[in-house]
């Protein structure tokens, strides 16, 4: 199928229209977070210190342009201001009241002692949502550590559960932690504003997101196994601690399928696409917990038969029997594969670098408002005349800002 075309910048819409966000957090947690909201319409503007936010340089560069950061920061304008300086808080208090949301991470406290504590920063908008995001929360004896995507899936329980028994803990590869702080951020945001809407005179709200809170929510059945059970989950590697025969197997042809099914009826197609249907009849079979007991058993028995069979045929026997299997696909496989082409799901986006890039475009799809990322991360303080004029600042303003390093 042909590659959808680019979504011109002004054209991006979605229910969020008319929804601004303040976004002066770095690296990748709290920018998320407004690129979540800015792929469902809302107008983010994104406020660096003239010095830029550190995930500009963060690999991979083509051509010394950081690929990265032009996703996380997609679909927002772009400003310098330096809040530490009294001339640069005076514009931010100014600018405050245009806006419906600040998004911040920076640790507890620095704000205050910038003078744009809490209640001056309601006092400019009574009615502005704050999203903090740190590594620990606001509160409690790690209030004050640093925090990066490492320290939130070690200390929220997702890397020592990852990887194969008797070996060390894994992190996966890619700092998932910052993208699930993105979400709950995106989410936190949301249900603010939800009650803002319902009620005009409700007061603003303060979102304290604890990255580490965020990881360890996802893992729901760890904390309730554990206060009931006292048990304490393991590493499993690839094997379902819940269902079986589940794995990562190897076909003949080299490549790797994984295998799901944990419902009587998915386990009788799995079976039946490997010819096996007397292993759907056997008693001891008969149900999943029962199955989970002889996972090794079962497991063997179907790696055997991926070991015999190309990948092609592998798929072709699973997709008639209705079973759930499915390939590990690497990034080019992703680009490759029909049904992402059919949906279009990697689209053209406008670059200011390279002119268009393909990236992943929004999830999920509304069927009466659709949306689309209109545009990726621009260079540093590439709105700055513009947005400022916009405040009023004329020509000598702007020059001023700039001899004093506020912008």
């Amino acid at each position: 199928m042909a590659t959808p075309p680019a979504v011109p910048r002004s054209a991006s819409k979605g229910p969020l229209q008319g929804l601004r966000i303040l976004d002066i957090a770095t690296i990748i947690a709290g920018p998320s977070a407004a690129s979540l909201l800015s792929d469902y319409g809302a107008d983010v503007v994104k406020m660096e210190l003239p010095t830029g936010d550190g995930a500009r340089g963060f690999p991979p560069l083509k051509d010394g342009k950081p690929l990265w950061w032009k996703v996380i920061n997609r679909n927002k304008k772009f400003i310098t201001l330096d809040l530490r300086k009294p001339k640069g808080r005076e514009l931010f208090l100014q600018l405050l009241p245009e806006f419906d949301v600040l998004i911040e991470n920076f640790r507890p406290g620095t704000l205050d002692r910038w003078r744009l504590d809490r209640e001056t920063l309601w006092q400019a908008n009574p009615r502005l949502v704050i999203l903090r995001v740190t590594g620990f929360g606001q509160t409690g004896p790690y209030k004050d550590r640093p925090g990066f995507a490492r320290i939130f899936e070690a200390m929220g329980g997702l890397a020592y559960i990852s990887g194969e028994p008797e070996r060390q803990p894994m992190h996966a590869g890619y700092p998932i932690g910052d993208s699930i702080g993105g979400l709950f951020g995106a989410l936190g945001i949301m249900a603010a504003l939800w009650k803002r809407a319902r009620d005009p005179n409700a007061p603003g709200e303060e979102i304290d997101l604890s990255l580490t809170e965020a990881v360890l929510k996802l893992l729901e059945s760890l904390p309730i196994s554990y206060d009931q059970l006292g048990q304490v989950a393991q590493r499993t590697g690839n094997t379902n601690q819940y269902s079986a025969p589940a794995d990562v197997f190897r076909t003949r042809d080299g490549h790797w399928v994984t295998l799901a099914g944990s419902t009587d009826a998915l386990f009788f197609k799995n079976c039946h696409a490997i010819g096996r249907a007397d292993l759907a009849e056997s008693p001891e079979f008969r149900i999943n917990r029962m199955r989970v007991q002889k996972a090794e058993e079962l497991n063997r028995i179907f790696s055997d038969w991926f070991s015999k069979h190309r990948l092609s045929e592998v798929l072709e026997a699973f997709n008639a029997s209705g079973g759930t299997v499915a390939p590990i696909y690497s990034i080019d496989q992703i680009f490759d594969d029909p049904h992402v082409q059919e949906r279009g799901f990697l689209r053209p986006v406008p670059d200011e670098d390279f002119g268009t890039v393909r990236i992943q475009d929004v999830v999920p799809r509304f069927a009466n408002d659709p949306c689309h990322v209109a545009s990726t991360a621009a260079s540093l303080g590439k709105d700055n005349e513009a947005f400022y004029r916009e405040l009023g600042l004329d020509d000598t303003d702007l020059a001023s800002l700039r001899n004093m390093g506020v912008i």
